[in-house]
């Protein structure tokens, strides 16, 4: 992998992590348009480069990871909630990925699943909109506030997290809908999928770095793998203030015609002999 491929590897995971547009399935297609072979390597790096989405919200929301971590050592009782809400909404996560993690990788890892996760979501989200509409619920503040959410809300939330497994699902659109569905705002429901990011994404890339670490930094060297991780943290604190702002204002239907256009796409892709 040259410098320029993890750049441009980096610049796709960060602004895609935290849109409801699915990191991993763009990243497939990338690594195909860039022709890099598949390979142990490179799928576990296509993971580990999460660490600098990872670091772009502990810097964008340094404030709220203060609170938690204060939590922790008894001094503050909002962020010890809030860890406990993350921590609830990871629990399925971490039950349920630890018997398909494997299987998954194996059978779901390419272009037709990702292509089917891309259309299905997308409709998902415009039939979501149009129901949130009639019910005159289209704010970013119409919900329960994130200091107010309940443990039940958090398990719903961490539920359909576990959905966005699939390839191409996008893991912060389930957790964004799982939010909305139990009843968080807009706004609650956006910053919980980020901050519950925090710990799903850093398991997987301690767990896939643990066991590919060697593997990757002999295929890939250190210099690419460091390069695409700055650049995912650039792109990733991009994305998320934009998506923030975005949210506010406009709800999100334009990532579910987004999604649409982009399955399209790939079946032309498909058509033309995409075997990822």
């Amino acid at each position: 992998m040259t410098i320029l491929q993890s750049l441009i590897l980096g610049l796709v995971e960060g602004l895609t992590e935290y849109l409801p547009i699915s990191s991993t399935g763009h990243l497939i297609i990338t690594q195909y348009l860039l022709g890099l072979k598949e390979s142990d390597a490179l799928n576990a790096y296509s993971v580990c480069i999460q660490i600098g989405a990872i670091l772009a919200v502990v810097n964008l929301y340094f404030a709220r990871v203060r609170e938690m971590w204060q939590g922790v050592w008894g001094k503050n009782p909002a962020g010890l909630r809030m860890v406990r809400n993350l921590l609830l909404g990871f629990l399925p996560a971490m039950v349920i990925g630890f018997f398909l993690a494997k299987p998954i990788k194996n059978h779901l890892f390419n272009a037709e699943t990702v292509l089917i996760s891309w259309a299905v979501g997308g409709i998902a989200i415009l039939l979501f909109v149009r129901y949130n509409m009639k019910r005159g619920r289209g704010r970013c503040h119409d919900g329960v506030a994130l200091e107010d959410m309940s443990c039940r809300q958090a398990l719903t939330v961490g539920f359909m997290q576990c959905i966005a497994m699939c390839p191409g699902t996008s893991r912060s659109l389930m957790t964004m809908l799982g939010g909305l569905i139990a009843g968080l705002s807009m706004a609650a429901a956006v910053e919980f999928s980020f901050l519950l990011g925090l710990i799903t994404l850093s398991a997987a890339t301690v767990y896939d770095f643990t066991k590919y670490g060697d593997n990757m930094v002999a295929e890939i060297g250190w210099g690419p793998m460091l390069a695409g991780t700055v650049m995912s943290w650039f792109s990733a604190v991009v994305a998320v203030k934009w998506m923030v702002n975005y949210l506010k204002e406009h709800g999100l239907a334009l990532f579910g015609w987004y999604r649409i256009a982009a399955a399209l796409v790939m079946l032309v892709l498909i058509l033309n002999g995409l075997e990822v």
